[in-house]
């Protein structure tokens, strides 16, 4: 059931982001520079609100917090034809972006409520896993109503992204019940004084960094392509397919080694040294020509996905096992604050450094990453003798 759920907001949201620069450009009328402010502010409220909400996502219980974003979506989806100008635009935009925030919280909670402790991390790799099948039939569907090529078919677009996340929200109303884990009031914490757990904030900045190899192969290696190889364009669909595939034949097998502290250090550790070793591996496509820089491209893909397989997995125990279990939704936000930062400062940084250096830049996030697989081990060991608990953690 829970698999399932993750597939309907796959498709969901794989749909509107499959055409919803379009929507905002030729349905809405916006400029690009106003559509930017909007992807900005969103992204704003996705690192500010991360711990507040996730801390609401505590308190309501994970499924209630589930439903009521999947909800909110929805609802955002249907009102974006109504909004003509700017400012509803942008007030569409950061409700959209509240609501994934309690949404994904939500699912995080419920999951580690009803779910055995052995079973957690399996559990969401599957669900990771048909996340991205729903991910690539909303794609899917998004592109066909692309195709169509009309202002009926750009509706259409937000119509199934709204439907879709409204039964989401009803499905997931309709899930076994699971009271939420909660604090004394006496004990009860402010969201923010999870920062005071400085060695989880400090796994949550390395893997935070770590997630900008999704920026690297998703946005950065297409330019790169397009300006500094020979390589046909079609051949970047190839590239988003084999990632795909890895990561829904692969990820519930990756999660083998992740149900204890040491084989989350293996897994991230791995993780980031494949990180590292793509970097140069897409450097070199710059020199080579046909055939072998294709090759090339895939094997870095490749690298990068197993990249994605490792830290998800790692970093789902310690999402689910490392917080007190009244706290694990702020926990869950402080992660999704630390990625939401290298999101948007990543793709300006990253395309300035590999592709304004010519090249050298890949060799220099190579070397970060190479830095991470080195601090791995230590900064999980700080973790795990860390004592928690639901009033104050002390190292």
């Amino acid at each position: 059931m829970l698999a399932v759920q993750s597939a309907l907001w796959g498709v969901g949201v794989g749909a509107f982001l499959a055409g919803s620069v379009v929507f905002y450009s030729v349905y809405v009328g916006l400029t690009p520079a106003r559509i930017g402010i909007g992807l900005s502010a969103a992204g704003l409220v996705a690192v500010l609100g991360s711990m507040p909400l996730g801390h609401l996502a505590d308190l309501l219980g994970g499924r209630r917090a589930w439903a009521l974003g999947s909800a909110a979506r929805a609802a955002a989806f249907a009102a974006y034809p109504l909004a003509h100008t700017f400012w509803p635009f942008l007030l569409l935009m950061t409700v959209q972006a509240a609501a994934d925030t309690l949404s994904i919280g939500g699912r995080v909670v419920y999951t580690a409520a009803a779910i055995t402790p052995e079973n957690r991390v399996r559990v969401m790799a599957f669900s990771r896993a048909y996340l991205n099948v729903g991910w690539t039939v909303g794609a899917g569907l998004g592109a066909g109503a692309l195709a169509l090529d009309s202002r009926a078919g750009l509706l259409l677009l937000v119509l199934t992204a709204s439907g879709v996340s409204a039964v989401n929200a009803i499905c997931v109303v309709r899930m076994p019940a699971v009271a939420p884990v909660l604090a004394p009031d006496e004990a009860r914490p402010s969201p923010w004084t999870v920062l005071r757990d400085v060695p989880y904030a400090a796994g949550s900045a390395v893997y935070g960094f770590l997630w900008l190899h999704t920026i690297l192969w998703g946005d950065v290696l297409p330019l790169w392509v397009i300006t500094r190889t020979d390589v046909p364009k079609p051949v970047l669909g190839g590239l988003v397919t084999l990632n795909t595939v890895l990561a829904v034949a692969f990820q519930v097998r990756v999660t083998r080694g992740a149900g204890s502290m040491p084989g989350v250090v293996r897994l991230t550790r791995t993780a980031a040294l494949c990180a590292a070793v793509a970097c140069p591996v897409a450097a070199a496509t710059g020199l080579t020509h046909g055939w072998s820089t294709t090759a090339l491209l895939f094997l870095a893909v490749l690298l990068f996905s197993v990249t994605e397989l490792g830290i998800s997995a790692g970093q789902w125990y310690i999402q689910v096992e490392v917080p007190p279990a009244a706290q694990r939704g702020v926990y869950t936000g402080l992660d999704r604050s630390m990625q939401g930062v290298t999101r948007m400062a990543g793709p300006a940084g990253l395309t300035f450094l590999v592709i304004g250096s010519g090249g050298w830049g890949w060799w220099v996030i190579g070397g970060a990453f190479a830095l991470c697989a080195l601090v791995v081990r230590p900064v999980m060991a700080w973790i795990e003798r860390t004592a928690r608990t639901a009033e104050r953690v002390t190292s």
